[in-house]
């Protein structure tokens, strides 16, 4: 029986000492993989070999850095069979044939990035500009080219960039030396120089020109109105959805593609506003030929002050529910 009470005792213990860091954890290790799902295994994995060598914990390092040295690791296992996740711009050239539809990539021959819903990760308080950073390192270009970097160096940037760990308690977190930190640190920020596009000005989900024109893009849908795309879509805009190969380049030839073979008639579609990557989303749900609204997907939408420069649509139901909506929509038209 006291052994009992002392495991209960160590729980609660472990529990109040460890969980703040839950959310927290779920955004590295989503900046790690690119997957949502992913990464929800990934902090459950995390938790139990904390909970599992918890007895152990001598307190030499914080119990903060001792959880990241955890999930750091189960993330760089997790990620040596190497295969980078992707988003369509990651695999072709823009297309220049809209005038046929895209096609699907075969399940499992891509391994697809998904979005992240904010209030996932985002901390109900502390530090204003600390939140700020941590969100921002969410947006989907960023963690679309940490895909690129080799794991280590991946792990050294977000340790050292976004959660701002010393080089030398990096180096303890990855078994390393703090040479190899900064050396590892100089190669990453070359790479990702490299690879990341400029910012271009980009509005917050909660900016009022954010909200104004994702309730635009969602208009477009609901309403299958293809004149208020032409009012959201910058004349630079992208277009691309998983899990297709081609994406577009240029908002005509994005209006045709959506026009001709996704918006379909009014009421087709039914879209949810929310926030994902630290930017303006939308839930959406699809009617079938029973007239249900069942889960499609989720759309991400790059936000500027000149209009809408990127649209993201990932076509996995699955997504739904990690966004806290149920797979079937009550119609209330």
């Amino acid at each position: 029986m006291k052994g009992q009470t002392r495991r209960a005792a160590d729980q609660d213990r472990f529990v109040a000492e460890t969980e703040r860091f839950r959310r927290e954890l779920l955004a590295h290790c989503y900046r790690m993989v690119g997957s949502a799902h992913q990464a929800e295994d990934l902090v459950q994995e995390t938790y139990l070999r904390a909970w599992r060598s918890y007895a152990g914990f001598e307190g030499r390092a914080s119990i903060r850095s001792w959880l990241y040295t955890i999930a750091t690791n189960v993330c760089l296992t997790a990620l040596e069979p190497r295969r980078i996740r992707v988003l369509p711009t990651g695999l072709t050239a823009s297309c220049d044939g809209p005038d046929r539809p895209p096609s699907h990539v075969p399940p499992g021959e891509v391994s697809w990035l998904e979005p992240l819903p904010d209030h996932r990760v985002t901390p109900a308080a502390g530090d204003p500009a600390a939140t700020v950073v941590a969100r921002e390192s969410l947006r989907l270009a960023l963690i679309a080219c940490l895909q690129h970097l080799p794991a280590r160096q991946r792990a050294i940037l977000i340790l050292r960039e976004v959660l701002a760990f010393s080089a030398a308690e990096t180096a303890r977190i990855l078994g390393t030396t703090t040479a190899a930190v900064k050396s590892g640190l100089q190669r990453a920020r070359a790479r990702l120089d490299e690879l990341e596009p400029a910012p271009g000005g980009l509005l917050e989900p909660t900016d009022p020109r954010a909200r104004a024109l994702l309730e635009g893009y969602i208009a477009a849908f609901e309403c299958s109105d293809a004149g208020l795309l032409q009012q959201v879509l910058r004349a630079d805009a992208t277009l691309e959805a998983t899990p297709f190969r081609e994406w577009y380049a240029g908002r005509v030839d994005c209006i045709h593609v959506l026009d001709t073979y996704v918006l379909g008639a009014p009421g087709d579609w039914r879209m949810i506003a929310t926030t994902a990557n630290d930017q303006p989303a939308a839930v959406v749900y699809n009617r079938h030929t029973d007239g249900a609204l069942r889960a499609h997907g989720i759309v991400v939408l790059t936000a500027t002050a000149t209009g809408i420069s990127r649209v993201i649509e990932f076509h996995d139901p699955a997504l739904v529910a990690l966004f806290g909506l149920p797979g079937l929509l009550a119609d209330s038209s």
